[in-house]
């Protein structure tokens, strides 16, 4: 009989809910990870492949929410090549140390811990109050150090990574690691440079819920010799483009089925493809595809004749304001119906810290400079104050949320 469980993921729990999971597939059970507060509906465990397998909500925003099927074998099969990959970077896996400060509920949270398990390495939680704490971190962490010999590793999102490389603790935590991977979302030039200025040995990455997490990295001497793309496809993964520039993956560890809607679904075409929510490019070099992504393809917008992406512009804006020393913490611009444009931008924008009033018109005046020579399509056409914008755990925005809190604060203010 399949047996389906749910595990609430409470991130101060992780060290008990990760043994509770290690349980349940050894007894051949299905797995379902939810964020503590989730009211998420389980499907029905007769409809179930056989188990063992883990269900985990998808990490995108591509489509609607739904929730990825993946047997424990897609989950061994990912953190293989994932350690062949470590191998081909002089890091034997068995000896690694993970340090994993990302939620479980997560497929960038869970694949740490599950390739521990799969290369027989240490690995070690690390709590959200650690990870806002730089100094309590780098204390933490010097006992792991002192006493554990061999490859230090950890995986973070471009939000974790730019909040601890601007803090003196911080950056002598990074600099302590042999490899950080970093993704969830693109990894700004600036925040690159500042990387390499500091010699921190990143390897940005790509992949998916979908894809049980990583399919591409970057070797970190790359990295530091200059490259900033998603790096290379590991060895189980092939990768094309649509005719429109949406990236396609092939590989065996592909979500076997999505639950949405009340139901099961395939994700696949016949030929065993999936194509993502992202636009990308692939250039070939030394017979290998070198991954870079340049936005969403769900995100795009026309507006008055112009394709726009709102991701790009935002990376964009962000990096300027950070250099012109503008305390702008998070931008995020979003769509709105308009009849003689079709589409226009609408811009929310979250502070480092609370200003009046008037130094926040003064603030958003700087801002507005910045964009004076854009494109008229891609200048938002009206700005609003968001002191709640932050991205989810992954380092993405919600984007329907955020849709929804503009039309509850702005049309009905109007």
């Amino acid at each position: 009989m399949k047996i389906l469980q749910t595990l609430r993921c409470d991130p101060k729990e992780a060290n008990n809910l990760s043994r509770q999971l290690a349980i349940a597939i050894e007894n051949e059970e299905w797995i379902q990870l939810l964020p503590k507060r989730s009211t998420t509906l389980m499907p029905n465990a007769t409809v179930l492949p056989t188990g063992p397998g883990v269900i985990i909500s998808s990490g995108g925003s591509y489509r609607r929410p739904h929730q990825c099927l993946h047997p424990s074998s897609n989950l061994d099969l990912s953190a293989i090549a994932t350690g062949e990959w470590l191998q081909k970077q002089g890091l034997e896996p068995k000896n690694c140390i993970v340090l994993n400060p990302l939620p479980l509920h997560h497929v960038s949270g869970l694949m740490p811990w599950w390739r521990s398990r799969v290369w027989g390495a240490d690995h070690y939680w690390l709590m959200p109050s650690l990870m806002r704490d730089p100094k309590a971190l780098k204390e933490f962490c010097k006992s792991i150090f002192h006493q554990r010999v061999g490859p230090f590793i950890t995986s973070l999102v471009p939000t974790q990574l730019q909040r601890l490389i601007e803090h003196p603790y911080g950056l002598d935590w990074l600099k302590s690691f042999d490899l950080i991977w970093v993704g969830g979302s693109k990894l700004s030039n600036k925040l690159a440079s500042h990387a390499r200025r500091e010699q921190i040995r990143l390897a940005p990455c790509y992949g998916a819920t979908e894809t049980a997490a990583m399919i591409t990295s970057l070797a970190p001497n790359s990295f530091l010799a200059g490259r900033n793309d998603c790096g290379n496809p590991l060895r189980d993964v092939d990768l094309r483009l649509t005719q429109f520039g949406s990236l396609e993956i092939k590989t065996a560890r592909l979500s076997s089925m999505v639950w949405e809607d009340g139901c099961l679904k395939e994700i696949q075409d016949k030929n065993g493809w999936w194509q993502s929510g992202d636009l990308a490019k692939l250039t070939l070099k030394n017979c290998s595809y070198q991954l870079e992504i340049l936005g969403r393809s769900d995100t795009a917008i026309n507006s008055g004749g112009e394709t726009i992406f709102p991701e790009l512009l935002e990376s964009k804006l962000l990096a300027a304001a950070k250099k012109a020393k503008i305390p702008v913490l998070y931008i995020l611009f979003l769509p709105l119906e308009d009849k003689e444009w079709g589409e226009r931008l609408i811009a929310l924008i979250c502070w480092e810290s609370m200003l009046t009033t008037v130094e926040q018109q003064q603030q958003l005046e700087k801002v507005k400079q910045l964009i004076e020579e854009w494109q008229p399509a891609e200048k938002p056409f009206l700005w609003h104050v968001c002191n709640e914008l932050e991205p989810t755990e992954s380092g993405k925005f919600e984007r329907s949320k955020w849709q929804n809190w503009l039309k509850a604060n702005y049309f009905l203010s109007k």
